[in-house]
């Protein structure tokens, strides 16, 4: 009994070691005899190529990897296999190995940035119109009340009565002067005549007025 449990033993273990060499057979003929690539480099992303650490480099057999502080990576890949490279704030890139005789195969990797542009948010810190009017009509702003001693000194009827109340400027004066040394010159040889149409005559006649030189002066 012994001797015929350690023959079926022997009969299963040869039909399990042929199975499993036909099934490598096959694997292998399915692969088209395709051979291990080491396969490494670099991932850089951005405008300035920064190394990118973290970032997933996988295939759909199963393998896969990352990249450490550097951008490095290397994983071990078959000739035609698909890779697949992403990374958090990038566009995803993929990348088919080449079928090549070598063990080994190294390349750099750009990521391209994926912006993603958010839709425009207005934020306001009043929940209706009417309430925004009030603020904004009740708002002072920091020089409000320089602003308003200016309104104030440029106001035109006050501007009008300080001009009325300062008299003849330098220029007038001048210019009275002037035509009054001309208008001598011109009637020196003449009968004098008149001022009632001369404007500064008048003005001078109102002044003494107001001085009180009419006045009748006192007789001691």
């Amino acid at each position: 009994m012994g001797i015929f449990s350690f023959r079926k033993s022997i009969i299963i273990y040869s039909l399990l070691l042929a199975l499993l060499t036909w099934v490598s057979t096959l694997e292998g003929v399915a692969q088209g005899h395709r051979h291990v690539i080491q396969f490494s480099g670099f991932v850089l992303g951005g405008q300035d190529g920064k190394p990118l650490e973290g970032a997933n480099l996988y295939s759909p057999a199963g393998r896969g990897t990352n990249t450490n502080a550097y951008g490095f990576f290397s994983m071990p890949t078959l000739a035609g296999d698909s890779i697949i490279i992403s990374a958090v704030g990038f566009k995803k890139r993929f990348y088919v190995m080449p079928r090549i005789p070598d063990e080994g195969y190294s390349v750099i990797i750009e990521l391209m940035s994926d912006t993603t542009e958010l839709p425009v948010v207005e934020v306001f810190p009043y929940p209706s119109e009417e309430l925004f009017k009030e603020a904004f009509l009740a708002l002072e702003l920091p020089d409000e009340k320089d602003r308003q001693a200016v309104a104030k000194n440029l106001n035109q009827q006050l501007l009008s009565q300080m001009a009325f109340a300062a008299g003849m400027t330098p220029n007038q004066n001048f210019r009275n002067f002037s035509q009054q040394q001309a208008s001598g010159q011109t009637s020196r040889y003449f009968n004098p005549t008149y001022q009632f149409l001369n404007p500064f005559k008048w003005a001078e006649f109102i002044k003494s007025i107001k001085r009180g030189d009419l006045k009748k002066k006192p007789s001691y």
